[in-house]
C-alpha cells in the first residue's frame, strides 16, 4: 500500500474510560474499524494529563492512578479514506473532539 504525499491526519481525543455500546473500549473499536476499512495505520496515545470541554482535570498522579486519562487516536491516510471513516467514528462516540489536518507523507514503511 502506498500513501499519497498529500494526505490527511485524523485525530480523535476522548477519555480512556469511553466505551461503545457493547463495552469495548472506544480506542480499540476505532482502531479495529480503521483496520477493517484498510486504512494505512492507526496509533493510540495515552496522555498523563489533560482536560476537555468540561474543564475537569484528568491526571495520572501517584495518589490518583488512571483517572480516565486522555486518549488520542491518530490515523493518516488519503483524504477520501479519512472522510469515509469519520461518519463511522461519529456513530461510535458520544463526547470527543475530532480534528483533521493536511499532512505530507515523507515516508511510509520501508519506502518500496
Amino acid at each position: 500500500m502506498t500513501l499519497p504525499r498529500e494526505s490527511m491526519l485524523l485525530r480523535i481525543f476522548f477519555g480512556e474510560s469511553d466505551v461503545i455500546a457493547d463495552g469495548t473500549p472506544l480506542y480499540e473499536a476505532i482502531v479495529m474499524k480503521a483496520r477493517e476499512m484498510q486504512m494505512a495505520g492507526a496509533t493510540v496515545l495515552r496522555g498523563p494529563m489533560g482536560f476537555g470541554r468540561s474543564s475537569v482535570l484528568h491526571t495520572a498522579k501517584i495518589l490518583r492512578l488512571s483517572q480516565d486519562l486522555p486518549i488520542v487516536v491518530e490515523i493518516v491516510d488519503a483524504p477520501e479514506k479519512i472522510e469515509e471513516l469519520i461518519p463511522a467514528i461519529t456513530k461510535m462516540t458520544q463526547s470527543c473532539l475530532i480534528t483533521t489536518e493536511k499532512v505530507q507523507v515523507i515516508r511510509y514503511g520501508n519506502g518500496d
